[in-house]
């Protein structure tokens, strides 16, 4: 699983459909990957994308190997990605790959013949948190159609951004794309979105937020920006809060990737609009549905 592109609605939602048996397995536990053994090779920090698919492989009964941090491997001494893929291709059934170049879950899948899982490359793409989003969406509205939905803050280097719209071109939305001129969607990620569905360009969110359904934030990556000058120019140029919470439809559902910096205040947490720590939950039920399906068929 390389790219969110790989994938029809139907086959999102056949995705979605056994994320929902999921829930029960998830309390209860499986032994249904038993003797299975997922690698998880992250080259870049991570909280929520490790320790789920970690989750999702132990409450399937399979085992997890790995590394969290590159420093304590041999990539330190100087291993490169894809001697480091076909190693691990000895003791693994799956590999969950992330790392700061983009198109490098690509080149690790053209190395191993185990299925590769794309968990981050570089601002490219993130599409396992894209699949989490939308069936968040799915599952707290009871649809993805006919929805408006917000996309705010970092567009040019936030990977689960580019996935996520490229993602809800399976299905008949209205995208609103809300950053500063700095950080608007990459041309060519545009450009593939526009001819599948309507999409809104603008740097104020006050001016679009009463039509919206939903509302997604992203954090400023900071860790992208080759000259930290440009990064001072646009930190903090949004921050959700009560008072432009207020100018929302009730209904509005509020969400993030995380981790979260200044972009959404604290009190936000405590109206019904917050999502994001359910799309932690839900992240789990999604990555057992595919490693499920990815191993067991």
């Amino acid at each position: 699983m390389i790219s969110i592109r790989d994938f029809s609605r139907e086959e999102l939602e056949y995705i979605f459909d056994v994320a929902d048996e999921m829930e029960s397995i998830y309390r209860s536990g499986t032994d249904v990957l038993r003797g299975k053994i997922l690698a998880s090779l992250f080259f870049e920090p991570s909280t929520r994308t490790r320790l789920s698919f970690e989750t999702a492989m132990i409450k399937l009964g399979g085992g997890v190997v790995g590394f969290a941090e590159p420093d304590i491997s041999s990539v330190k001494k100087g291993e490169n990605l894809a001697d480091t893929v076909r190693v691990v291709e000895s003791y693994a059934d799956v590999i969950v790959l992330r790392h700061p170049l983009e198109g490098a879950a690509r080149l690790a899948a053209e190395y191993v013949n185990i299925p590769v899982i794309n968990a981050g490359s570089g601002a490219e793409e993130h599409p396992t948190q894209a699949l989490l989003d939308i069936y968040t969406i799915r599952r707290e509205l009871g649809r993805v159609d006919s929805l408006n939905i917000g996309i705010l803050g970092d567009l040019r280097y936030g990977r689960t951004v580019h996935s996520l719209c490229i993602g809800l071109t399976n299905y008949d939305v209205k995208l609103f794309l809300i950053s500063p001129e700095l950080l608007r969607l990459r041309r060519e990620f545009l450009e593939e979105v526009k001819k599948k569905v309507e999409v809104v360009e603008t740097d104020r969110l006050e001016r679009v937020i009463d039509k919206l359904d939903v509302l997604y934030v992203t954090r400023i990556q900071k860790e992208r920006f080759a000259d930290l000058a440009e990064y001072e120019k646009v930190r903090g140029a949004y921050r959700v809060d009560l008072d432009i919470l207020q100018r929302a439809k009730e209904s509005l559902i509020v969400m993030h990737p995380l981790p979260r910096v200044e972009e959404i205040d604290p009190e936000v947490d405590y109206t019904p609009h917050a999502r994001y720590f359910d799309q932690v939950r839900y992240g789990v039920l999604v990555r057992m549905s595919l490693l499920k399906l990815i191993l067991s068929g």
